[in-house]
């Protein structure tokens, strides 16, 4: 199956899919994280997308961050894949609200959160492109396991615009240049 052939599978908050199929899984990222785990023996791979990183009142939905990561991977084991062998490669976490920064900013915590469950369950990240000031749009080949990432410069998304302060029209993101992670 040649690229143009290969299904493509859009995810957005609290979205995981997983598949042992050549696939493309798209997402788009804000200060939200994108995690791409896979078995490059098995040829299993998947991703998911999530908001915050522990449970808000005792939600159990995917779109935080434990409950997202241990989904994505029991779908994985469930296809075949051997934990011992999975690798990572994380994104987003970036500080895209026009609200202060800080070290509890949901961007810092979502970013602190990927790591530290990584690190735990050892699995070890052998590419993220993490934080700064843009968001990104995520492309995972799973038959490569190759992640192209394009960020997107100039979007900033207000926390509370007023009326009065919502401009008429809103222009195009730019985009920036494409970054492949193998």
């Amino acid at each position: 199956m040649n690229a143009l052939t290969r299904p493509i599978v859009h995810i957005t908050i609290g979205g995981v899919h997983a598949t042992n199929e050549p696939t493309i899984i798209k997402t788009t990222l804000g200060s939200c994280i994108s995690a791409c785990l896979f078995d490059p023996v098995a040829g299993i791979a998947g991703m998911n997308h999530f908001m915050l990183p522990s449970v808000v009142d005792g939600d159990e939905s995917l779109r935080f961050g434990v409950h997202a990561m241990d989904h994505l991977i029991g779908k994985l084991m469930r296809l075949g894949a051997d934990r011992a062998r999975f690798q990572a490669k994380v994104f987003g976490g970036g500080h895209v609200l026009n609200t202060p920064e800080s070290d509890d900013s949901v961007p810092r915590r979502n970013v602190r959160f990927i790591r530290q469950y990584l690190e735990d369950d050892g699995i070890p990240i052998v590419a993220e492109d993490l934080g700064g000031y843009v968001a990104r749009n995520v492309e995972f080949d799973t038959s490569t396991f190759k992640v192209k990432v394009r960020k997107l410069k100039g979007l900033v998304i207000a926390a509370e615009l007023t009326q009065k302060e919502a401009p008429r029209e809103t222009p195009a993101p730019r985009t920036g240049g494409v970054t492949l992670f193998d």
